[in-house]
């Protein structure tokens, strides 16, 4: 605005700010914070949630990821061309036929290592038998076993008890004396005998399949 009087214009005058600077807000009796360090505040609080935001985009929980197929050597190198697929099926043909041959002779091996076993066991049951076995022998031998009585039956059942058990007597008159299944408790020369041969069994040998219990005692008949 000029002066009537041709002087200069007078200047115009600004409004005053004020600042309210006091610690307290008067309306919520709250402790203010400084603008600048509000204004930090507010950035932090914003790449903080932007942080969590990524996190919980980029990083999935573990549980949630679904992991690829695993190959084995043999896939890779079917993969690679080193090996064949009727390289590999005939590999592993080989190695069922192995197995297979393995488990046979392990069985082999299982059921005569059982039936050793079976006789041996069998064995040492009956030769607590035995004895009474040639007390009969004896008895039969001396007519007191004749047929139809007490004690003939009883033999009888006896015999018949270790013959289901497998145990079988050998040693005949008249056969081919042998040292490995024969003991020769005498030897008795005689005329027109060309090889040794049992003249008489002194005591009943007795096998148990494949094995001899007690072997046979007999006097021997050798050429003279």
């Amino acid at each position: 605005m000029s002066d009537q009087n041709g002087g200069s214009p007078e200047p115009e005058h600004e409004e005053p700010v004020i600042r309210d600077k006091r610690r307290i807000d008067p309306e919520t009796g709250k402790v203010r914070q400084p603008e600048g360090e509000q204004q930090a505040d507010e950035g932090t609080d914003a790449g903080e949630h932007d942080l969590a935001h990524e996190e919980l985009v980029d990083v999935g929980p573990a549980e949630t990821q679904e992991e690829g197929p695993i190959l084995s050597d043999d896939d890779l190198d079917i993969l690679s061309g080193q090996t064949t697929a009727e390289q590999l099926a005939a590999e592993r043909l080989a190695d069922l036929q192995r197995v297979t041959a393995e488990y046979a002779n392990y069985r082999k091996r299982t059921e005569a290592n059982r039936e050793i076993e079976r006789e041996r066991a069998v064995g040492d049951a009956v030769k607590g038998l035995i004895p009474v076995l040639d007390d009969l022998e004896r008895a039969e031998k001396h007519g007191d076993l004749g047929e139809g009585s007490a004690f003939f039956t009883i033999a009888a059942k006896l015999r018949t008890a270790v013959e289901r058990l497998g145990l079988t007597p050998y040693g005949e008159k008249g056969e081919p004396f042998d040292p490995q299944i024969h003991e020769a408790i005498f030897q008795q020369p005689t005329p027109g005998v060309t090889a040794d041969t049992v003249a008489e069994v002194v005591e009943t040998g007795y096998r148990l399949g494949s094995t001899t219990v007690r072997v046979a005692k007999v006097v021997v008949a050798v050429p003279a």
